[in-house]
């Protein structure tokens, strides 16, 4: 099936969810009554580092309405450690407690669990839970975590060392013995978190009779919290249902089967009785999920022209006290696709991931965001050292249309991109000449524009090859089902978890395209692991390349079917007749023309009068495929931001943002035009505004929106998008996936953009994010 062939692909329809969710009906964690149940509130540490002396619940125990108080010591003897030790070279071991029986490891540490009737007397007692600790010295910061003398954070883990992984490609040091000139560049990125609008929380019901257990709660990963939730409690996972339903967002801080929830499920068993928890917003912002907190480092030899002969990345990153998640992971990924869409033939890199005294961490969208930042930078830092334009280096160094499929220095295949065609676009959408005048123009009268570029490569699909060559545990297959129901209306499913990013939408046209039905006519079900199949969830932005080509590919096995049904009652070779709309149409010559057969002839037949049907058929219309996608898709865009600057005060005004993307065919523009925004608006934000600040005895002082901040429509610009798809060779529907460029992309862009306006200054920014305050001391630095 060619692009032109298709009718639902690539057409923009409105979201079908929307109506429930914005009309109040939706169905979050809080909408689901459960009769019965109790209430939890955890008892925090208010120490980054302390030894648990005591804990006296007997003031909480005697409050009215309080069923028991739990701790670290009880969870013990009723579910198992997390045991994170994939066999990877450079990567240590490490186990986590359900709760910390001797020792906390950073403040908001959950230290007791209080059960009682209600939220309000849980939280209450939650504070006569009396706690003696015993104050140690905190680690603060990565930098100090690998001193000499550091104090230990995980006995585990010596010299607090997590993970130390290096690579070499060709002859680095040999190119910069003979290069013409060495560029260094540096990068800092601030610690994040993920703030959803719904926080984290489950409720969990535990069947006596059946000793079954059914999970509620907002996930990415259905399956895989299953299967990690019944072994921690000694069950089989037949024993265990987890419903995920609607989801108030989650960033990729909903994916790891966190101590909280673990808790929960194993009091509902030990109790017998329904338990819910829900986190409010302080316990969100210190003690969910921390992300991004990374440094690097480039050395870039180049010649007289710019031209990019060797690279070598320095990075460190601070994981945090727990690693729910193997800690080489999200840095792997950065060290892996650095050179982007650039020319690149020797590349070495240097990675090392820390723990310390904070918040562990989590994948949060785009956990590889600062590396476009990174390769960009370096670009940039290149023009500024030889006084070449920016464009002409970028120009000189982009890999060119005829030099794909294009193998990077670590083995990635970079294949169906258009870097160069998305670049020339952002260029002509800007002016970009024009804007140099516009730009000498406002300097002389005081004012200071500023252009960033921004080039992306996006890593979407993650195939289990990909985890594989990686050295990281895993699968990236994708599974799904359909039944057309002898009524002809169709009912599929796949192993996503959707959490607002319109995936019934999208997998409905998925689904229509690949049988040839109405969109209208499919109903997805997704987020219950006892009806969906299990599949690897939502992470990264694999979900429209695997979870979209599954089910694409699974409805033309279905379409086979049918057609071969209809062949056999029409008298026609099959290869003659297609599905459309949900009838049989046979084609005459080169035009098409209805039969009177429906989809619902051919179910009903299929399901009620068997015997009819052609030989080697089985009754009925069900369909199940799973699809391992290849082991890396890549999607790319161009983006250009234009700033300008106050000096008098530091801040920056966003007054033009620019975006040419190809993310292949679309399951829906509506939801990939969301995503767009979406993901540039997050990446702005964390640049500009989004920071956790531990001070030095590891307190963390951001923990309301008040200290916290995230941008708002105010603070945001318009977004111009360019769309130039085109669809990948190698996957289902030629699907590229997307999601997450967007962040990668303003990163870049912004940051690119304020130093161009800075340059009058000789000054340059290195580190995130880009406050009032900051770009002003630069400033008074220069004067």
């Amino acid at each position: 099936m060619s692009e032109a062939d298709f009718r639902y692909l690539n057409r923009p329809v409105p979201r079908t969810e929307d109506y429930r969710l914005l009309t109040g009906h939706g169905r979050y964690l809080d909408d689901i009554e459960i009769p019965g149940a109790l209430h939890v509130c955890f008892v925090r540490s208010p120490h980054a580092h302390a030894r648990i002396v005591s804990i006296d619940a007997s003031a909480a125990l005697a409050m009215p309405g309080v069923v028991t108080v739990v701790t670290g010591r009880d969870l013990a003897q009723w579910t198992r450690p997390l045991r994170v030790a994939p066999p990877i070279e450079g990567l240590m071991p490490v186990e986590i407690e359900t709760m910390p029986v001797e020792i906390v490891r950073f403040q908001g540490d959950p230290v007791a669990c209080v059960v009682a009737a209600d939220r309000y007397i849980a939280e209450d007692a939650a504070e006569q839970v009396l706690v003696e600790f015993d104050a140690l010295a905190a680690v603060t910061d990565m930098w100090q975590a690998l001193e000499a003398d550091a104090v230990q954070i995980d006995p585990m883990v010596p010299g607090n060392l997590v993970s130390h992984q290096t690579f070499t490609h060709g002859d680095p040091a040999g190119v910069e013995a003979t290069a013409y000139r060495i560029v260094e560049a540096s990068f800092g990125q601030q610690r994040q978190t993920h703030v959803p609008i719904e926080t984290r929380g489950c409720a969990a019901v535990w069947d006596l009779g059946r000793k079954h257990l059914t999970f509620h709660i907002g996930t990415q990963v259905p399956h895989p919290l299953r299967t990690q939730l019944a072994a921690r409690l000694a069950l089989d996972e037949s024993q265990v249902t987890v419903i995920s339903q609607d989801v108030g967002g989650s960033f990729g801080q909903k994916i790891a089967l966190y101590r909280e929830e673990l808790t929960v499920a194993a009091l509902a068993r030990h109790l017998g009785r329904p338990v819910r928890w829900r986190e409010d917003r302080l316990e969100n912002l210190t003690a969910a999920a921390n992300s991004r907190e990374d440094f690097c480092r480039t050395r870039a030899a180049v010649d007289q022209h710019g031209t990019l002969l060797s690279l070598t990345l320095e990075m460190r990153e601070d994981f945090g006290a727990y690693c729910f998640f193997p800690a080489n992971y999200l840095a792997r990924v950065v060290a892996m696709i650095l050179s982007g869409p650039y020319r690149l033939d020797h590349y070495a890199f240097d990675v090392k991931i820390v723990l310390s005294h904070k918040c562990g961490n989590a994948p949060m969208r785009a956990p590889m965001s600062i590396t476009s930042w990174v390769m960009e930078g370096t670009i940039d830092a290149i023009a500024r050292e030889l006084e070449i334009g920016p464009v002409e280096v970028r120009r000189r160094n982009l890999i060119a249309p005829q030099e794909l499929p294009y193998r990077t220095p670590t083995g990635e295949t970079l294949a169906d991109i258009t870097p160069t065609e998305t670049f020339e676009a952002v260029l002509r959408a800007v002016d970009y000449a024009a804007f140099r005048t516009r730009q000498r123009d406002a300097r002389a009268r005081g004012r200071y524009l500023g252009l960033g570029l921004c080039n992306v490569v996006e890593p979407t699909t993650y195939g289990s090859r990909f985890y594989k060559a990686a050295g990281i545990p895993g699968s990236g297959h994708e599974a799904s089902w359909i039944r057309i129901e002898p009524s002809g209306i169709v009912n599929a499913s796949v192993g996503l978890g959707p959490s607002g990013q319109g995936y019934e939408s999208a997998m409905a046209n998925a689904v229509a395209e690949g049988l040839g039905v109405e969109p209208s006519k499919v109903r997805i079900h997704m987020g219950h692991t006892d009806i969906a199949p299990y599949g690897m969830g939502s992470r990264g932005a694999r979900s429209g390349t695997a979870g979209g080509g599954a089910l694409f590919l699974c409805a033309q096995d279905a379409r086979r079917k049918v057609l071969a049904i209809a062949s056999t009652r029409l008298g026609v070779p099959a290869e003659a007749l297609r599905l459309a709309d949900g009838r049989i149409e046979q084609r005459e010559g080169d035009a098409w023309h209805g039969t009177a057969l429906t989809l619902t002839d051919i179910a009903r037949q299929a399901y009620m009068d068997p015997t009819s049907l052609p030989p080697g058929l089985s009754p009925g219309l069900e369909f199940h495929l799973t699809y391992d996608p290849p082991p890396m898709t890549y999607s790319n865009s161009a983006h250009a931001c234009e700033v300008e600057l106050d000096v008098a005060t530091g801040a920056l005004h966003i007054a033009r943002y620019v975006i040419a993307e190809d993310c292949g065919t679309l399951l829906n523009p509506t939801v990939v035009e969301g995503q767009q925004h979406g993901a540039i608006a997050m990446g702005l934000s964390g640049a500009l505004f989004e920071e956790v600040i531990y001070d030095e005895t590891g307190q963390n002082t951001t923990g309301s929106l008040a200290e916290y901040l995230i941008a708002t429509a105010t603070e945001l610009p318009e977004i111009e998008i360019i769309p130039m798809h085109t669809p990948s060779r190698s996957t289902a529907a030629g699907i590229k996936g997307m999601a997450e460029g967007g962040v990668m992309g303003a990163l870049g862009a912004l940051t690119n953009a304020l130093n161009d306006a800075l340059a009058p200054f000789g000054v340059v920014v290195e580190r995130h994010p880009l406050t009032p305050m900051f770009v002003r001391d630069l400033l008074r630095e220069s004067l």
